[in-house]
């Protein structure tokens, strides 16, 4: 049985609501799968001040004690993870920012590998296909194997066609979600994941210490050895491409903290 949990980053039970509720339902109709809505709101999530303690020292140390974690737990206990927001000003909601905020030292720190991650955006009008490839990228940096996000469109209130015209696009989605659940887990990565694996894990290896937890975290993995997050076979381009970001990146930074 696969566990997908939908984090959707609005109190209001409406456009946003209504379309995770159809992907959710497309996906459990062939059977496998759970699912579980979780309301951002109904949660503690404090507003990132920018302290970097997370970064230095670790996210234990940061000086707020909110819901964070309890939210971090379900991601992992997920075998798919959706993000879902409605276009607010162009971007995703002030609720979803706060979290995505919240997650700032997992860019730094990836850890959701093996997981598969979408994302859904409502709009009224349009610029939610913006906010996707924001958040598809947002699901990449934190690790996930990733399947494009859809954006779905409806004034308030919804009249039936464009209630029918959700349901399509989440029936599509959903469809296209459940056959990446079950791809493989942990795919050859792109040239361009390679990349820029080796330029981070080399930048840290040389810029910083063992007084840095983005450093340990890296050692403790066995990333500063290894040719990707996870064991992957890579061909002679991707080898070759990573030592030369590799070669590259510690010319470029090395230095920079004398």
């Amino acid at each position: 049985m696969k566990k997908v949990t939908a984090f959707v980053g609005t109190a209001r039970k409406e456009h946003t609501y209504y379309a995770v509720q159809r992907f959710l339902e497309g996906l459990q109709a062939p059977g496998g799968v759970e699912s579980e809505i979780v309301t951002l709101t109904d949660y503690r999530v404090e507003r990132c001040r920018g302290c970097k303690n997370c970064f230095r020292k670790g996210e234990e140390f940061c000086p707020f004690k909110d819901d964070r974690d309890e939210l971090m737990g379900k991601m992992l206990a997920s075998d798919g993870v959706v993000f879902a927001t409605p276009n607010y000003s162009y971007q995703v909601s002030s609720t979803m920012k706060a979290f995505l905020d919240r997650l700032g030292f997992v860019f730094h720190r990836p850890r959701f590998f093996g997981r598969t991650f979408t994302s859904i955006v409502a709009q009224g009008i349009y610029g939610g296909s913006k906010i996707v490839k924001y958040l598809d990228f947002v699901g990449m940096g934190l690790g996930f194997n990733v399947v494009k996000g859809s954006c779905t469109t409806a004034l308030d209130p919804m009249n039936g066609t464009e209630r029918s015209r959700i349901d399509a696009v989440a029936a599509e989605h959903s469809r296209r979600f459940h056959a990446g659940l079950c791809m493989k887990q942990y795919p050859v990565p792109s040239l361009l994941r390679v990349c820029a694996f080796r330029a981070a894990r080399t930048s840290m290896r040389v810029m910083l210490d063992e007084n840095s937890r983005d450093f340990t975290y890296y050692r403790d993995q066995g990333w500063f050895e290894a040719d990707y997050y996870y064991p992957a076979r890579l061909g002679i381009l991707k080898k070759a491409a990573g030592a030369l970001v590799d070669s590259f990146t510690a010319r470029m930074t090395s230095g920079r903290n004398d």
